[in-house]
């Protein structure tokens, strides 16, 4: 008997396992263990006919129907949060796996790609978090799923956070997603592509067995495990994968554009990434604790702004009811949120101007030469220029990507111009909530016609003031 200790673990002995997992269980791993055939006379009674009904749905390439057994007992093929949908991409990553989420070590492609398809077409679901944890897997399948990940950003949202790791396969669908999120234990990367080729052929000598391959086709068994491989049969692998390798990193800058090119991704040489490395490379977009990743997702992708008590902020325009009506005044002036706006903080304790006029202009400000002189900056250090560097790619990547996000919300937002005023992402994002919020608002008002009955509104002071000044400076 092979695998003792395995056997005696699973055989004669009671286990709280249901009855077709055990089946399954049996079936492809009793053979192993026991070093011959096992035959389940019991087979067909071992799961009743409702259970098997039950069953979910193959995750066929072609077929589908494994989200839709889901819905069909009213389940999502995937939790939800806040209407985000956290799909979970751990373990091994394989081609043609008929389930849903990780079985026994392993995530199915097809699995996956129910999972992003179902979510593109809820309309509950607002945005997509892909949560990696993987070493990697087969080539097979994960440049199609990859190419449909890609896909939906253009409907809806999709930031990955790496869960430790994501390599290899498991980056590849990574770098689909909007943005990269790691924690400061997390890697990734190794974009490369490996064969593995074991050769038993010392081995049956020692055991006195001898293999004979008749085979029609000159490359029919190249690469076979039973003699020593050609040099021949190991430069077309080495040309087979060069290609695969190839594609993955046209497909990783495909998903990373404009922050990875494919030529820097073949550069890594296949090389691992941590923390502020992985950044620094273009392979991700921020390394932070995870659970506040995903909140920071949750506020982007939530219209109403979370502002501090302690410290508002205030952009160069309009209030959004005075806006509304002052559109329908002037119908041939433009829209100010047609421009872009200055944004600026406003410290404690400083409120919003009066909405009366003041009674006075106010006091001429203090000549330049009577301020303080300002202190003069300090240059930066050379060791921290790398960091900089860094820090401002980082920042630059996250301002088009809020720019892009805005977008699809119906705000235009001027990456180049936030940039050049030196807008930080979080004022940036702040600023794109509160536009959403306000156009939400905007559309409630509407601006009541002049009444025949109330008289005219006097004339400002102030305007007839300097009515009077300038005509009396004309006549001077």
């Amino acid at each position: 008997m092979l695998h003792a200790r395995i056997a005696a673990r699973a055989l004669n002995t009671p286990l709280l396992v249901e009855p077709s997992k055990a089946m399954a269980f049996l079936s492809g791993l009793g053979p192993r263990i026991l070093g011959r055939k096992v035959d389940l006379p019991d087979a067909t009674g071992v799961v009743d006919t409702h259970s098997a009904a039950a069953l979910p749905a193959r995750a066929s390439i072609l077929a589908g129907g494994l989200a839709d057994s889901y819905r069909q007992h009213g389940e999502a093929p995937y939790p939800v949060v806040d209407g985000i949908a956290v799909i979970e991409i751990a373990g091994v990553l394989i081609h043609r796996g008929g389930w849903i989420g990780q079985s026994s070590g392993q995530t199915s492609y097809e699995g996956i790609a129910a999972q992003i398809e179902a979510a593109a077409s809820d309309p509950a679901v607002r945005g997509l978090a892909l949560e990696i944890d993987s070493f990697g897997g087969e080539v097979a399948g994960v440049f199609d799923l990859a190419d449909r990940i890609r896909a939906i950003r253009g409907s809806k949202p999709v930031w990955a956070f790496v869960a430790e790791h994501a390599f290899s396969a498991g980056y590849a669908l990574a770098s689909q997603a909007d943005r990269i999120l790691l924690p400061r234990t997390g890697a990734l990367g190794s974009i490369g592509v490996v064969v593995l080729h074991a050769d038993l052929s010392g081995q049956l000598d020692q055991d006195g067995v001898r293999v004979t391959l008749i085979h029609s086709g000159r490359h029919k068994v190249d690469g076979n495990p039973y003699q020593p491989l050609p040099e021949g049969v190991r430069d077309d692998i080495q040309r087979e994968i060069d290609v695969l390798r190839f594609l993955f990193a046209e497909t990783v800058a495909a998903g990373r554009a404009g922050r990875l090119s494919q030529e820097a991704a073949l550069a890594t040489e296949a090389a691992t990434f941590r923390r502020a490395d992985a950044v620094a490379a273009g392979l991700a977009d921020e390394v932070t604790d995870l659970t506040r990743g995903f909140a920071a997702f949750r506020q982007m992708l939530t219209r109403t702004p979370i502002l501090s008590p302690a410290r508002t902020r205030r952009a160069s325009l309009p209030h959004p009811r005075q806006e509304a009506m002052m559109a329908t005044e002037n119908d041939n002036e433009d829209s100010p949120q047609d421009v872009g706006a200055d944004v600026t903080d406003v410290e404690d304790g400083e409120t919003d101007a009066p909405d009366d006029p003041p009674a006075a202009p106010p006091e001429p400000s203090q000549p330049p030469a009577a301020t303080a002189a300002a202190p003069a900056p300090t240059a930066p250090q050379a060791g921290n220029l790398a960091e900089l560097s860094a820090q401002l790619r980082e920042a630059a990547a996250e301002i088009a990507e809020i720019a892009a996000q805005s977008g699809r919300l119906g705000i235009a937002i001027d990456a180049a111009k936030a940039l050049r005023d030196g807008t930080t992402p979080e004022a940036l994002r702040r600023l794109v909530l509160e536009r959403a919020s306000a156009a939400a608002d905007a559309r409630d008002i509407v601006a009541a016609p002049r009444s025949p009955v109330l008289p005219l509104a006097k004339e400002s002071p102030i305007v007839a003031a300097a009515k009077r000044a300038a005509a009396s400076g004309n006549r001077a």
